[in-house]
């Protein structure tokens, strides 16, 4: 049952009818208390609430309404009604707890569908699946991986498919985002129609508009014909937007209208347009730090992020190398005609102790540039290592983790134990790589607990 409260009557009778005619059960209040009553009474699964809902036009009410129903309530999710002057309020709602927000005028499609999408997510099992499971429930044929993190992230990956729940994807470079978008797409009642990615850090803030909504002949110098944009393209379908943290101020301003209005219009027409469209955006950066310094809108990542999906670096999970190099690797013997491409049980194990900053993109690479080069079927550490030693981080060209993700000390203990691996636990020649002495390395050895061998030099 959806509970909506507002003290205009109008506002309720038109929440009301629209909600029935689909078929909801809804009960309505026009006071805190009325509304505190229902709740306490009814089983009510969805709560649609007006910020101004008495005279008083500050919000305050609607905010005191919200952070009591949050305490008592914790687990039914608040869709906030509110109008263009009070856009900041409905950003501190939802960090109070508000699930999402609508502005005024709404669109009945928009309204529908986001609370349909909460509904859905309220409804979702909490059941755990094995990986096994799950590719019986779900089309997850691209991702490989089984470890208890990626299991975790594709339940939660297939229970929001679903739904039209706007969805950010985080992660290091070359960890799959984009998979995961696409697997959420294929997995939705939209997989029939159209998947459009678009990487905005390639595109100028001079260009957006034209790139995002189109434009029509003679809307510039150059506009010899009309051209649709990328929501245009993707209508009824899904768009993904990969590096969205590269987001220009301006540009952020024009995507907000977008998703919050769900309207747009094509450059030189003053005509708006619909967009139905599913929104999935992903970025390798830290958007709440970003937010914290002015640099990305705080309502622009409420609006992106009612789902949040973190995807786990490779050495975060390096049960999953050898399943990927596999992969890779029969996907090599198909692609080069070499039915006898395999490697060793020892080379699989020292693949899993890289720190492959670079993650899948880098594992990927590593296995391929190594069938190419070598001229044996049965791959083992040498030929791995000696193209690890010329990719291009070993050429200068070094790809630091994302900040955050290391500290000091544990970059340290990688690249000792690294040091070690290579150089087959050669002391002396491990600390001059280093650039430490024997004495350096033995105690940073010690204060790092990693075992070594005396005898080896």
């Amino acid at each position: 049952m959806i509970l909506i409260i507002d003290d205009d009557l109008a506002v309720r009778t038109s929440l009301l009818l629209l909600f029935q005619h689909e078929g909801y059960e809804v009960v309505a209040a026009s006071l805190p208390e009325e509304a505190l009553s229902i709740l306490h009474k009814r089983d009510i699964a969805l709560i649609v609430l007006d910020l101004n809902f008495s005279i008083e036009t500050s919000g305050k009410e609607g905010m005191a309404l919200l952070h009591r129903i949050r305490a008592a309530y914790p687990s039914i999710p608040v869709m906030l009604l509110t109008g263009w002057g009070t856009i900041e309020l409905a950003v501190q709602g939802m960090k109070a707890g508000a699930s999402d927000f609508i502005t005024k005028p709404w669109s009945n499609d928009h309204m529908l569908q986001s609370a349909r999408t909460l509904l859905q997510l309220q409804q979702a099992s909490t059941e755990h699946h094995t990986r096994k499971q799950l590719d019986s429930l779900y089309n997850f044929n691209n991702i490989i991986g089984e470890d208890p993190q990626m299991i975790s992230l594709l339940e939660t990956t297939g229970r929001v498919a679903p739904t039209d729940a706007a969805v950010l994807i985080t992660g290091e470079s070359g960890t799959g985002k984009e998979l995961i978008a696409e697997a959420i797409h294929q997995n939705s009642l939209r997989h029939n129609k159209s998947f459009i990615k678009v990487n905005l850090g390639g595109i100028s803030a001079s260009l957006f508009e034209s790139e995002m909504f189109g434009h029509v002949r003679g809307a510039f110098t150059d506009a010899r014909t009309d051209r649709a944009g990328r929501f245009e393209l993707s209508n009824k379908g899904t768009i993904f937007l990969d590096e969205i943290g590269d987001l220009d101020p301006g540009s952020q301003v024009k995507l907000l209208r977008v998703l919050q209005d769900r309207t747009y219009e094509v450059l030189g027409s003053s005509r708006s347009r619909t967009a139905d469209v599913r929104v999935i955006c992903a970025t390798n950066k830290n958007l709440h730090e970003m937010v914290a310094n002015g640099s990305f809108r705080e309502d622009l990542l409420y609006r992106i992020n009612l789902i949040s999906l973190h995807l786990p670096s490779l050495r975060e999970r390096p049960r999953d190398i050898p399943l990927l190099a596999n992969f890779f690797l029969n996907n090599l013997r198909e692609l080069y005609n070499r039915p006898s491409l395999a490697m060793t049980a020892e080379a699989l194990k020292w693949l899993q102790q890289l720190p492959l900053p670079g993650n899948i993109r880098q594992l990927k690479n590593l296995v391929e540039r190594s069938v190419l080069v070598s001229r044996k079927d049965l791959l083992d550490i040498e030929d791995f290592r000696s193209q690890l030693e010329q990719s291009p981080a070993k050429k200068g060209y070094l790809q630091l983790p994302e900040v955050g993700t290391l500290t000091l000390d544990e970059v340290e203990v990688l690249m000792i134990k690294r040091s070690l691996e290579f150089h087959r636990n050669k002391i002396s020649k491990a600390a001059a790589s280093l650039g430490l002495t024997r004495g350096s390395l033995y105690r940073r050895l010690q204060k790092y607990n990693i075992p070594y061998d005396e005898t080896s030099d």
